[in-house]
């Protein structure tokens, strides 16, 4: 696992332009660095050494002539086949690395049927010399990030977007388009960042650079499309069999790989599964609803591995928030990053690889939300219309479950479901906001990928959209960027393609049912797993946020940064202190949306004004 970064155009300081990029990023690969600098491009990297730990692993790689360069952070599993072949054709290596499969398979094979041959998670960018070509692209489900940004005439690219700043083209401004729909998601859905010209490449696609023009296009997409033959004893079969292949694709390294640990049946599948010594837990107090650590040690127990855990202090949490935003690149307003922040700091002086659950939720139909179609089906048979009038009639009202339910029901799926989060409204954040702004309503964002499903069932719909939005701008996110904060590598086996592939067959019906949800996945994990764990209902990553949120000391540091200059430029501060005080005083709970707020302006203080972290 590494970092990369890269820009056109030469500069009479190249090398000292990219060696600065390269340091901003070296948290990413504190192992090596190493830079190319020419008259078209120059590149530099981070090396986190985890397979051929020789110095032939290193980067920036070229091919036999040095005509062909590359970049690369991620790991190809099935790099060794693909080897295999490359030698059949005439290709000569000089390494055991994964990465100068990448190199021989460019030259070898078109963009299409390179990137399709591979199985990982992977970011990379090749640049060609003869043909004055810069060539990226990002995994297919996004698991790790590629940034790019234009800047005149400069192109630049890399792992994380801080190393862009220190670029003399770069200009620093704040998107505040991206500002008001990370109001309403929780992050930046779209392919648009909170910096003005700064893009996120989208999972499964590549850009070509060539004559000044940059082509982004897509190379693989998610299909389901469900077989409804085989029984459940069928797909349990080969859910089983499929993810101990792909289990054991992910645990190859040089080094020793461990797990991280939970209560849920996500993780616990995985350390089962994975044989690894030793499994990570963090948790908050001594709680149940925040702590899982009791869990976790039984859980090591039962499949007899090292299980290592740490409980979270407050001071901890808030100390270090600052820090994990400025990791992050963008405000994520998940306060499951800071403890997914403290498990990868934690493992991190054991082991260099961790084998995670991410994923799971989306491809095998994980989210209690997946019960909603199935719970409002029988109201859904009442018209539109009449709904609608009934949502009217209590929008007034406490949101309570049954209003709640009248609300929802006054609404199609597209336009109630936008993914796990939904934070403001349009409207809310619209009366929150200060400046107008261009941002597109919450359903245009969806819409897209609302249409590619449309011939599958409403839970499926619902995957799809998570699948392609929330799975990768907030939980691999985060994922990626806490991991790499303490140069750990993170990897995820239900992320697999194999995976995806069985999982897109699997019908509705063995995915969400009425009493559970991941209902074959369960099943399958019971053999590795007790029915305690594997039958626990979803819980997520619990963090005591709204119940810290009505402490003196936590309620008055929130209310300070929603009063201060940076708020009052942005938002009508009133109407934040209004949110504190009615989640203080337990009229509603306001934790997440004021969660929301607290965290871009905690991100703002870093990268705007520069506050120490």
């Amino acid at each position: 696992m590494c970092g990369f970064v890269g820009f056109t155009e030469y500069l009479d300081n190249s090398k000292e332009v990219i060696e600065r990029m390269m340091d901003r990023i070296a948290h990413r690969g504190p192992d090596q660095a190493g830079s190319y600098v020419s008259d078209a491009v120059t590149m530099g990297f981070r090396r986190l050494s985890i397979i051929d730990l020789s110095e032939a692993g290193s980067q920036p790689m070229f091919n036999e002539d040095r005509s062909v360069v590359i970049t690369f952070n991620g790991e190809i599993y099935n790099y060794r086949e693909l080897r295999e072949e490359l030698v059949a054709a005439g290709h000569k290596f000089s390494s055991n690395a994964d990465t100068e499969v990448l190199i021989h398979g460019y030259e070898e094979w078109d963009y299409d049927t390179l990137l399709n041959k591979l199985r990982g998670m992977f970011a990379f960018v090749i640049y060609d010399m003869n043909k004055k070509r810069v060539f990226g692209a990002r995994d297919f489900f996004g698991i790790k990030p590629l940034y790019y940004g234009r800047f005149g005439k400069t192109l630049m690219w890399g792992s994380e977007i801080k190393s862009f700043l220190e670029h003399p083209a770069f200009v620093k401004e704040l998107n505040e388009d991206v500002l008001e729909t990370y109001l309403t998601f929780q992050y930046s859905p779209t392919t648009e960042t909170f910096f003005k010209n700064v893009f996120k490449l989208p999972a499964a696609h590549y850009f070509v650079y060539e004559n000044g023009e940059l082509t982004v296009k897509r190379y693989w997409q998610i299909e389901f499309t469900p077989d409804e033959q085989p029984t459940l004893e069928d797909w349990v079969n080969r859910i089983s069999d499929t993810f101990k292949n792909s289990v054991e694709a992910h645990k190859i390294a040089d080094v020793e790989v461990g797990s991280f640990l939970s209560s849920g049946v996500d993780s616990s599948y995985v350390a089962a599964v994975a044989n690894v010594d030793k499994t990570f837990t963090v948790g908050f107090g001594e709680d149940e609803k925040y702590n899982e650590i009791g869990y976790a040690k039984e859980f090591s127990q039962y499949i007899g591995k090292e299980n290592t855990s740490h409980v979270i202090s407050p001071e901890d949490f808030w100390g270090s928030f600052a820090k994990i935003q400025y990791h992050m690149d963008e405000p994520l307003a998940d306060p499951a990053a800071a403890a997914l922040y403290f498990v990868c700091k934690l493992a991190a002086e054991k082991v260099k690889v961790v084998l995670s659950g991410e994923g799971a939720d989306e491809i095998f139909g994980g989210y209690n939300i997946y019960h909603n179609p199935d719970d409002m089906a029988m109201y859904e048979h009442i018209p539109l219309p009449i709904r609608r009038a009934a949502g009217k009639a209590v929008s007034g009202l406490p949101h309570k479950h049954g209003v709640n339910f009248l609300i929802r029901g006054s609404q199609t799926l597209q336009e109630r479901f936008i993914g796990n989060a939904y934070m403001f409204t349009p409207d809310e954040r619209k009366a929150l906001l200060k400046h107008p702004t261009n941002a597109p309503d919450p359903t245009a964002i969806t819409k897209p990928f609302y249409d590619r499903s449309a011939k599958n069932d409403p839970v499926t719909q619902m995957q799809y959209l998570d699948l392609h939005l929330w799975m990768t701008g907030d939980i691999l996110l985060k994922a990626d960027k806490m991991s790499m904060a303490h140069s750990l590598e993170l990897r995820v086996p239900f992320l697999d393609k194999r995976v995806m592939a069985l999982a897109e067959r699997i019908p509705k019906r063995y995915r969400v049912t009425k009493e559970t949800t991941k209902y074959a996945m369960r099943v399958a994990a019971l053999r590795a797993c007790p029915p305690k764990t594997a039958e626990k209902k979803k819980l997520g990553f619990p963090v005591p946020t709204r119940v810290w949120l009505k402490e003196d000391e936590y309620y008055n540091k929130v209310k300070d940064k929603f009063l201060s200059a940076d708020s009052e430029r942005f938002f009508n501060t009133d109407q934040l202190v209004k949110l504190l005080d009615e989640h203080r005083e337990g009229k509603y709970d306001h934790s997440r949306k004021i969660w929301t707020v607290y965290t871009f302006l905690v991100w703002y203080d870093v990268y705007f004004n520069g506050i120490s972290v």
